[in-house]
């Protein structure tokens, strides 16, 4: 394939919790374009994550799917190069290890992608009930291992984009105009303190040419969803139900169109749908489609 196909060759990304679902989609579209890929997370094929109960009971799964080395292979097999490196992206120590191997065996990073989130540890299957009747051990999944892993990374990342004044930190995040997520106060206020997170980060790096946005896909197919409608990617239009959802990898389009833009820093701080981003860039979904925004 030609340099026009594989924008981001000799580009160095980051993808934190990148064994399943959205990571695993974003980590998988960067190789496509030929990046250098450090897929990263807890969950190996030698050493499971375990701290899943609740959602693989939910899902009537018996671990949880995907690990880092599977998303790396499927890397390689779409042209880009991926490492696997096991991380826990909630200790400190461990995330600065990280980012000093890919300095040491890479050189300075271009592409921070924050992804790793804890907000599936301790969800219930409840998603509409008032705060008062939400249990508290969310906050600790959401906040204290979800972002907090965002900031733990950017941290330890943003020194190696420093010297060369470039570079790109991508939040995932999910946004609706700025409308109240009702029925979960403490993911809706995750997400808006993720957000606010980019945009902080924003404020700060822009002198350093250094971009920073939150980037929101819609209602994703990602294995969990498709395990709790009893079905996989290859059926999912059997159920009616799914017809509004897109691809993860629909939103791995979107993370590398703006990794490609020359003219990134003008997004800088800003949410952005990859509804939106799909119009602009003009890429579409795995099926040809572009998705509709998913609003509340």
């Amino acid at each position: 394939m030609g340099s026009v196909e594989r924008p981001l060759s000799g580009r160095v990304a980051v993808v934190t919790g990148a064994s399943r679902g959205a990571g695993k989609g974003i980590a998988v579209e960067l190789g496509a374009a030929g990046a250098t890929v450090y897929v990263t997370g807890r969950s190996t094929r030698a050493q499971p994550a375990t701290s899943y109960a609740r959602i693989l009971e939910l899902s009537k799964l018996s671990r949880m799917p995907g690990t880092i080395e599977d998303t790396a292979e499927e890397v390689t097999r779409e042209g880009g190069r991926a490492v696997a490196v096991r991380c826990d992206h909630t200790d400190a120590a461990d995330v600065e290890r990280l980012f000093a191997r890919v300095e040491k065996e890479e050189g300075p990073l271009d592409l921070l992608v924050n992804n790793a989130w804890g907000g599936h540890e301790a969800f219930t299957g409840v998603f509409d009930a008032p705060f008062w009747e939400q249990p508290l051990d969310q906050w600790e999944a959401m906040l204290d291992r979800g972002v907090r892993n965002h900031l733990l990374a950017s941290r330890a990342a943003v020194p190696s984009m420093l010297p060369r004044r470039g570079g790109l930190v991508v939040t995932t995040t999910f946004w609706d105009r700025g409308r109240y997520l009702r029925g979960n106060l403490l993911y809706d206020l995750a997400k808006s303190a993720m957000n606010r997170l980019a945009f902080g980060m924003a404020e700060e790096l822009r002198p350093h040419g250094i971009a920073s946005v939150a980037v929101s896909p819609g209602w994703m197919r990602t294995e969990l969803i498709l395990a709790g409608h009893r079905t996989d990617e290859t059926h999912w239009r059997e159920r009616p139900a799914l017809a509004r959802t897109e691809s993860p990898r629909y939103l791995g389009r979107a993370v590398v169109a703006l990794a490609a833009d020359p003219r990134v820093l003008e997004r800088t701080g800003q949410v952005l749908r990859v509804a939106d981003l799909a119009r602009e860039y003009g890429f579409t979904d795995v099926d040809g489609r572009q998705v509709q925004a998913f609003e509340v």
